[in-house]
């Protein structure tokens, strides 16, 4: 037995194949045999779970790792452990297990052990918090875990809040980073489970209010990278805000704070005009769509002022109609360009969305605001029908019928515009045309006039030679070789 304890995880590694599998077996077999009656020293106990843990990282010929009776093993060494350094390497373990192979979910779950994970779980410790969370967020899924029993009875949501709490406390004005790089690690691993429990469970996302108020802080008091304003973790702060009930009465007093109402959404469309400028196609389908989300979700439950101020942030400006819209470097600007970009469908949609919240949901409004150009498509998906009289040249001021702020720039903009780009008129590009000779139009008549016989021929649309048809009207004139112009 000693010789075998002093066997290290850097050796262990080099181990391959069926002696990989004999080690594994032999290690797992004295795990059990230990619970069975006590025959291994603390230390010798922890070498070999740190071995189990180095072998546990590739499953290939790990197997008795990922048995029922493996996944037992760790469980009881993990939450019946009357050390807590036993307990926290059985619990590492465990989690990489559950990780790696879904089937050992449901086996843990079927052992019984969640409300002794839960409890756990209170304990004021940030690698117990890493663990434990990452554990229960792996058990919703793919396995039957009763959710609500978890709220309801084991006080997850409670225990999940009071965690989120303490980092909120521990966040000084401005922080950047804190000393200990497990605090953000356990935090992180607490807003992933808070998502996942709020996003299978909508019925009980009240329980999870009181973690509002420490996130909003955690954010507006977190330096924000200009390179990745959504790297962790900002991006699960995000997240865990999406399933929040923002419509009671507390909660929109947090969220929409007395004297700085603004202030809150101010520092989520900051992150999200520092994100559009550095994220690619494939990050901003992952990381910046939820902040969109978010932002769609808070401009439905705000205050017309801050509905107001969200409209002339992000909407296009005075400035953006001196161009067509979409051209220059705002945030406006960028955010119409993704919101055509192909290759981020979810993206795409929820710009195009919450821009269309932005103009009452009223197709005129949503021309009028963002032009035709970028408001087609996203109508024609809806099925939303256009006025007739969206596609007429418009007045930013006196603009009539809807909720005056919407037209955030049809009011309080000068001069006509185009409806097509969103453009002044009176900005537009002059192209001068250069006269064409009589000999000039001829040839161009002649080439339309083949063009359009060529395109009847084909059958596939029944058109009629404009040429023709100014003959047979009576408007078509043949002028002498000599004539002059």
């Amino acid at each position: 037995m000693s010789i075998a304890s002093t066997r290290t995880s850097s050796s262990s590694t080099e181990l391959t194949g069926s002696a990989k599998l004999e080690e594994v077996t032999r290690l797992m077999n004295a795990l059990n045999a230990d619970l069975q009656q006590i025959n291994l020293l603390p230390h010798q106990r922890d070498a070999h779970l740190e071995s189990v843990k180095v072998f546990g990282r590739d499953p290939t010929n790990a197997d008795p790792i990922f048995t029922k009776e493996g996944i037992e093993t760790l469980t009881r060494h993990a939450f019946n452990s009357p050390s807590q350094t036993t307990s926290r390497n059985a619990l590492r373990c465990l989690a990489n297990a559950m990780l790696l192979r879904a089937n050992t979910r449901q086996i843990f779950v079927d052992l019984g052990y969640m409300s002794k994970a839960c409890m756990k779980l209170k304990f004021d410790c940030r690698d117990d918090e890493f663990l434990i969370s990452r554990i229960i967020f792996l058990t919703t899924y793919d396995t039957n875990i009763d959710i609500e029993k978890l709220i309801d009875e084991d006080k997850l949501a409670d225990t999940i809040c009071q965690n989120v709490s303490r980092h909120g406390k521990q966040c000084g004005p401005k922080i950047k980073k804190p000393l200990d790089p497990m605090q953000d690690m356990a935090l992180i691993e607490s807003l992933k489970l808070l998502f996942n429990l709020t996003h299978f469970c909508p019925q009980r996302s009240t329980a999870f209010s009181p973690a509002l108020q420490p996130i909003l802080s955690i954010i507006s008091k977190r330096s924000i990278s200009d390179r990745t304003p959504l790297e962790q973790p900002v991006a699960p702060l995000v997240n865990a805000l999406i399933n929040l009930d923002f419509e009671s009465k507390d909660n929109a007093a947090i969220l929409f704070p007395k004297g700085s109402s603004n202030s809150n959404v101010d520092c989520l469309i900051g992150i999200l005009d520092k994100s559009i400028k550095v994220y690619a196609d494939e990050e901003l389908e992952q990381l910046v769509s939820p902040l969109l989300t978010l932002l769609r979700k808070i401009y439905e439950v705000a205050p017309d002022e801050t509905k107001q101020h969200m409209r002339s942030t992000i909407l296009p400006s005075t400035e953006d109609r001196q161009q067509p819209l979409g051209k220059t470097e705002s945030m406006s600007s960028k955010l119409l360009r993704l919101s055509t970009n192909p290759a981020t469908p979810q993206v795409r949609e929820s710009i195009s969305s919450l821009l269309f919240d932005m103009s009452d949901k009223d197709a005129r409004s949503f021309v009028q605001n963002v032009g035709y150009g970028f408001a087609s498509g996203f109508l024609f998906q809806h099925n939303v029908p256009i006025p007739e009289n969206a596609l007429e040249a418009w007045s930013t001021e006196g603009s009539e019928g809807g909720n005056p702020g919407t037209r955030q720039d049809s009011r309080n903009l000068n001069g006509k515009v185009n409806p097509i780009t969103g453009q002044f008129l009176d900005k537009e590009e002059r192209i001068e045309e250069i006269e064409m000779t009589e000999e000039e139009k001829e040839r161009e008549a002649e080439r339309l006039f083949v063009l359009f016989e060529r395109l009847k021929k084909t059958g596939i649309v029944d058109i009629k030679n404009p040429v023709e048809t100014a003959l047979y009207e009576g408007r078509f004139e043949e002028l002498p070789d000599d004539s002059e112009e």
